[in-house]
């Protein structure tokens, strides 16, 4: 099993047939993602942060155009806090609010580890997790959990910790997914039922971002944690079309999004009209986006983003507009 943190796009390339163009789909508009950050922008114009992030911009003699932020020098790191608010979560952090979902989940403390915060860190719970009477493995497996403003996606797999750089084995990791997995490693032996659990965990975590280079970083995360656990469990490698389907997934479950519109970045704008009048001349109408002008999330004239909704089986599901989940919550809240 590999223990290197970053993940090479010419790897993915190489070993995973048309894995890499699925990571880096933008299920909501069928194109690419986009860089969404100018920090690639002296490569040329195809970097531009508007730009789609194509693969043959980031394989081949440019395979180390994206790296994690642990990897990037300071001067880049100290760049991106000051402009993009970019900071990542040690991963203890991480572990312990974590530990407070799974708490009041399992009404019971340490449920996966006990954290040593003077040292910042912490010691794995050994012994197979076992579940309240009126909950199962597979209820724990199906629970929801979103992640926002995800970055490289700390809080969902914790492959190595984002500060120090650090390498973490499987069965010492703390995400949200990781705990999935881990629940799905201990009660399930059988290769297709693990392969329909892990899908199920799958289904169930979200997480969206809004720079293009640390959404496919969070992504490929995800897709080498389901490797590696495989890999973990049955001392083999899945078959491509598992590992195509999961991407399949992850592509839908973890979007691109400005987060205070629900649009995909730089989508709103202005919107020119023309009309020609009784004279017979063309005259120009500009609207601007009403969403942007009120500060008011339901009204944007830009690309609202698509998820899916797994409720039903195998990898089809109902595609909706997440911003859809917002207003049914704003309408109970306002009793309508």
């Amino acid at each position: 099993m590999r223990t290197e943190i970053d993940i090479l796009e010419n790897e993915i390339l190489e070993k995973y047939p048309e894995v890499l163009d699925i990571l880096l789909r933008d299920q909501t508009t069928q194109k690419n993602i986009i860089w969404a950050t100018n920090n690639y922008e002296y490569f040329g114009e195809s970097y531009l942060e508007s730009k789609q992030i194509k693969s043959e911009l980031i394989t081949g003699v440019n395979g180390d155009v994206i790296m994690p932020r642990v990897q990037k020098d300071q001067i880049l790191q100290q760049s991106r806090i000051k402009n993009m608010a970019e900071v990542f979560t040690p991963s203890w952090i991480c572990n312990a609010q974590n530990n407070l979902i799974d708490t009041a989940w399992f009404e019971r403390k340490n449920v996966f580890n006990k954290e040593i915060p003077n040292q910042k860190k912490w010691k794995t719970n050994q012994e197979r997790v076992e579940f309240p009477k009126n909950k199962s493995w597979q209820d724990y497996v199906n629970d929801k959990r979103l992640e926002i403003s995800c970055g490289e996606a700390p809080y969902i797999t914790s492959r190595y910790d984002t500060t120090t750089g650090k390498f973490i084995e499987i069965k010492n990791r703390i995400g949200l997914l990781d705990r999935k997995l881990r629940i799905i490693n201990e009660n399930v032996n059988d290769l297709n039922k693990w392969n329909e659990a892990t899908q199920s965990a799958y289904k169930n975590i979200y997480a969206y971002e809004w720079q293009g280079d640390s959404l496919l970083l969070a992504r490929e995360s995800m897709l080498f944690t389901y490797i590696e656990n495989y890999q973990y469990k049955f001392e083999k490698e899945p078959l491509i079309k598992s590992i195509q389907d999961i991407a399949e997934i992850i592509s839908w479950n973890v979007w691109q999004m400005d987060g205070l519109k629900g649009v995909i970045p730089f989508s709103c704008g202005e919107i020119k009209t023309k009309t020609v009048n009784l004279f017979g001349e063309e005259e120009t109408d500009n609207s601007f986006c009403k969403g942007c002008l009120n500060d008011n999330i339901f009204e944007h004239n830009g690309i609202y983003c698509l998820i899916m909704d797994w409720s039903s089986t195998g990898l089809k599901g109902k595609k909706i507009k997440f911003i859809d989940l917002l207003q049914n919550k704003h309408q109970s809240i306002n009793g309508k």
